[in-house]
């Protein structure tokens, strides 16, 4: 069963094609998982995979729209999808008025399941996003699992 699911639209304080070149290279996401998480993690420029509880996931780069749109596919997941990160320029050239959609291939149980834990997800990134571009820490996070000077920058 197709279900699309999208987060919120959020403004966030850096221009799209700055916002667009942090997500362009997988290998950039290995660096904000914690040190312990990143052994079953292998990632280059279009792909990263990882065994995450006894399953292999993985995510590849499909498209690439330069400062405005980024789709990524499954590449080794339970189930099918595409997410996809819209980039688009706000009214400020200095800001992003950023969205992700997910399109996924579940059955009924995993929808009921997941489904409303998805859209929370996906909010939780944007928020956060958004938290770090305006130098704040996100909600719940916690600096000492990560790289020193993460977040500070």
């Amino acid at each position: 069963m197709a279900v699309e699911i999208k987060s919120k639209r959020a403004v966030v304080s850096r221009p799209p094609y700055q916002l667009y070149m942090a997500f362009t290279d997988m290998r950039n996401f290995v660096q904000y998982l914690p040190e312990d998480k990143r052994g079953d993690v292998q990632a280059d420029y279009d792909f990263i995979h990882a065994t995450v509880q006894g399953f292999d996931i993985g995510v590849k780069v499909k498209e690439r729209t330069p400062y405005s749109k980024m789709e990524f596919v499954d590449d080794g997941a339970p189930f099918h999808f595409t997410l996809t990160m819209h980039f688009d320029p706000s009214t400020d050239p200095y800001k992003t008025d950023f969205q992700i959609a997910v399109d996924a291939d579940l059955n009924f149980m995993m929808k009921t399941l997941l489904g409303s834990k998805l859209k929370d997800a996906l909010d939780k990134v944007v928020d956060s996003l958004v938290a770090v571009s305006e130098g704040r820490m996100p909600e719940g996070f916690d600096p000492s699992m990560y790289p020193e000077g993460f977040g500070t920058k």
